[in-house]
């Protein structure tokens, strides 16, 4: 092993931070560093703190000239045998970042604006209007997060009164909370849409989008009612997804300007 002195005097060299053994005193008393020798007094002693200064300095640098390699994680002490080891864990701030990705992973928007995926139940404004609505939601998620074999809601409303705004708050709360898979679909595109799958005699990739919708634990369909619907897409599109929910008892949503 490369000596301590020498390790230091090279960091401090390329970073250009100083004395060295002003460093090494630095890195020694940094509070936490301080915590750790305090906590594990009774398993350390002078000669293991002296094997371990380039994990001490590592640590103390680290948090002091945080290495862009290492963005999301923090510097942890521990005990590795005879010497004080460093590892490093992701901070607060990446396991949310994370938590956030993995939960937009698991709700899927169709022909809907991805900022949908920002919306948060909580943040939504409590008006006289939403009141009512908003109880029902919270109602539901109460009994979805013992039994996922719940009904869901048709809201109906003017357009632009945030049912498709309440709709996603919903989504984001079961992705993240739930780990629940949801599809957010604007039903007039989708329809719309299903006349490329036909013309192009794509039946199998049409059977598998009609049974993931049919099988996916939240189904949300914005806007129905404002679709041009024709008999096949009806009968054999719309009406075959949601006997299958109704079947196996998984919940749709539903907003729509018809009451």
């Amino acid at each position: 092993m490369e000596p301590i002195g020498n390790v230091i005097k090279q960091i401090v060299k390329q970073r250009n931070l100083g004395d060295e053994k002003t460093l090494e005193n630095q890195a020694l008393h940094d509070p936490d560093v301080q915590a750790f020798l305090k906590q594990n007094a009774d398993k350390i002693d002078q000669k293991m703190i002296r094997n371990s200064m380039s994990n001490l300095y590592e640590f103390y640098s680290q948090k002091t000239h945080p290495n862009k390699v290492m963005v999301g994680y923090a510097p942890q002490l521990f005990l590795n045998g005879k010497v004080i080891d460093i590892r490093y864990a992701p901070t607060r701030a990446k396991i949310a970042q994370d938590r956030k990705k993995a939960a937009q992973r698991r709700l899927q928007l169709i022909d809907l604006p991805a900022r949908l995926h920002d919306v948060s139940l909580s943040e939504i404004d409590v008006t006289d209007d939403r009141n009512n609505v908003l109880a029902l939601i919270y109602d539901f998620l109460k009994k979805y997060k013992k039994d996922p074999h719940q009904k869901g809601l048709y809201l109906s409303g003017d357009f632009g009164v945030g049912k498709t705004y309440i709709l996603a708050g919903l989504a984001n709360y079961v992705v993240t909370n739930m780990n629940k898979n949801v599809i957010f679909l604007h039903v007039p595109t989708f329809i719309a849409g299903l006349a490329s799958h036909f013309d192009d005699n794509s039946r199998i990739s049409l059977q598998e989008e009609i049974r993931r919708l049919s099988e996916c634990d939240l189904l949300i369909l914005d806007d129905i009612g404002a679709e041009s619907l024709s008999q096949w897409s009806r009968d054999d599109v719309l009406g075959v997804i949601l006997q299958a929910r109704m079947d196996n008892v998984l919940p749709t949503f539903f907003s729509s300007n018809l009451d």
